[in-house]
């Protein structure tokens, strides 16, 4: 494979890397957890089995060869029928050994020893022990061992038990290690998960208040960090739902003290009605209640409209039909009823001021409704002059307007899609503009369900 080839695979095999990770907290916390813990099962089992296992097995092979050694010795040194009867007996009595007398016999098949791997300690332990050829083989009934010795008049059968080769700590101590570090592990499940629904209500909290909803008010809980995250929340939360107050009560007084002398700058030029320039200075009295007008359109936003479930597709046909009764070419198709917390008020002024722009400009307008994933799309398509690419950020600006004139007909006060995606995102949402199939322009409303 060529360098080229190597280095384009590499971010392949760690993007797969990445997909099997878990994506939760909880997951990757528990990996974390999980990955020592089995490494540390995996070193301690490998010195366990190198050690003190094969210390055990050598020791209770040389025991048992030892105890054969013994019986050989003596068969050696007392050669007769009651020497062998004795013999017989105190090895069944006090080593746990059976044995048995093959008068006559030669071992043939040698050289001695066994294919089993598991006989190997006892093979060499007996190769230590005995001078004589000897055989070492697995009886096949799960319970007994045959050593076969070759003597000088017969050949010897000796058999063992198992359990004199093998210790059952082995299996209490995979037990214990098994079963303590399974109970280990659900105890830190249980704890870890304890810290996650923390950071969860945190979420749910975070989410709900970025989408402009009553958030949910929790108790901070968990590890210190967490708690102190969650009382930075509530404490911004407090200070933003302040400042959206005051902002409210201020602009009330605003809205009052600015109308009531355009009030009387009117009043004063309708009693002027042969006067020349008070055409022009009407105009302007017009143009600044218009821009004072939306201006606080714009900082009021949503005002202290609560949110409520709202259909959705009712409220875009309620808009579309008040457009459509004053003669405007505009299509609309919902493709079901979807309900959702709104503020109703601001996303009606939102909706008009959007399809109002595609019907001043466009000569038919298309209008479309339907959900996409966890978000509500509502598509309004023109075949107007649209929106150059360039000019698609800057015509959210507060008081932008791509038309320089004054002229309310062509241009308005360059508020109404500063005001529509003020009210999209302060429901968690956004406005974005791209060309239309239609040939005009293309507004994309998005508001998460």
């Amino acid at each position: 494979m060529s360098d080229d080839a190597l280095h384009a695979t590499q971010p392949e095999r760690r993007l797969r890397f990445k997909r099997l990770l878990p994506k939760s907290l909880l997951g990757r916390s528990l990996l974390i957890i999980l990955t020592p813990l089995i490494l540390l099962q995996l070193v301690t089992a490998t010195v366990f089995y190198d050690r003190h296992w094969g210390t055990i097995t050598r020791r209770l092979a040389g025991s048992v060869a030892g105890d054969v050694g013994v019986i050989v010795a003596y068969l050696r040194d007392h050669p007769g029928p009651a020497s062998r009867a004795w013999i017989v007996a105190e090895a069944r009595r006090h080593m746990q050994l059976d044995m048995s007398f093959e008068d006559g016999e030669v071992l043939r098949n040698l050289p001695a020893g066994d294919s089993d791997i598991s006989l190997a300690p006892l093979s060499d332990a007996l190769r230590d022990t005995l001078t004589l050829p000897f055989q070492l083989r697995d009886a096949g009934d799960d319970r007994a061992i045959e050593i076969r010795v070759q003597t000088a008049d017969a050949v010897v059968t000796i058999a063992s038990p198992k359990k004199r080769l093998s210790s059952f700590t082995v299996y209490l101590f995979l037990l214990w290690m098994v079963g303590t570090s399974l109970l280990l592990f659900g105890i830190a499940t249980i704890f870890m998960n304890n810290q996650v629904r923390a950071v969860r209500r945190l979420a749910v909290a975070a989410d709900s208040f970025g989408k402009g909803r009553d958030a949910p008010w929790f108790k901070p809980e968990g590890a210190t960090e967490v708690r102190q995250a969650a009382q930075a929340f509530l404490l911004m939360r407090e200070r933003i739902k302040r400042q959206i107050d005051q902002r409210t009560e201020m602009l009330a007084g605003v809205s009052h003290d600015l109308r009531t002398p355009l009030t009387r700058m009117k009043l004063q030029l309708a009693m002027m009605p042969g006067d020349p320039s008070a055409a022009d200075l009407k105009e302007d009295v017009d143009e600044m209640e218009r821009m004072v007008e939306g201006y606080l359109a714009f900082a009021r936003g949503e005002g202290r409209e609560g949110m409520r479930p709202t259909n959705i597709s009712d409220l875009v046909e309620s808009v579309v039909g008040r457009f459509t009764r004053n003669g405007a070419p505009v299509d609309l198709h919902i493709e079901r009823g979807l309900t959702l917390p709104l503020r109703p008020q601001a996303v009606e002024r939102c909706l008009s001021n959007l399809v109002s722009n595609a019907a001043r400009y466009a000569a038919h307008v298309s209008v479309r409704v339907g959900q996409r994933g966890d978000a509500v799309e509502i598509l309004i398509d023109d075949d107007g002059p649209g929106i150059p690419p360039e000019k698609r950020d800057d015509v959210f600006r507060a008081f932008f307007r791509i038309e320089s004139s004054r002229n309310r007909e062509t241009g308005g006060v360059g508020l109404g899609l500063t005001i529509a995606r003020d009210v999209a995102r302060s429901h968690g949402g956004d406005i974005e503009l791209a060309d239309s199939p239609l040939g005009g322009l293309r507004v994309r409303l998005a508001l998460p369900l």
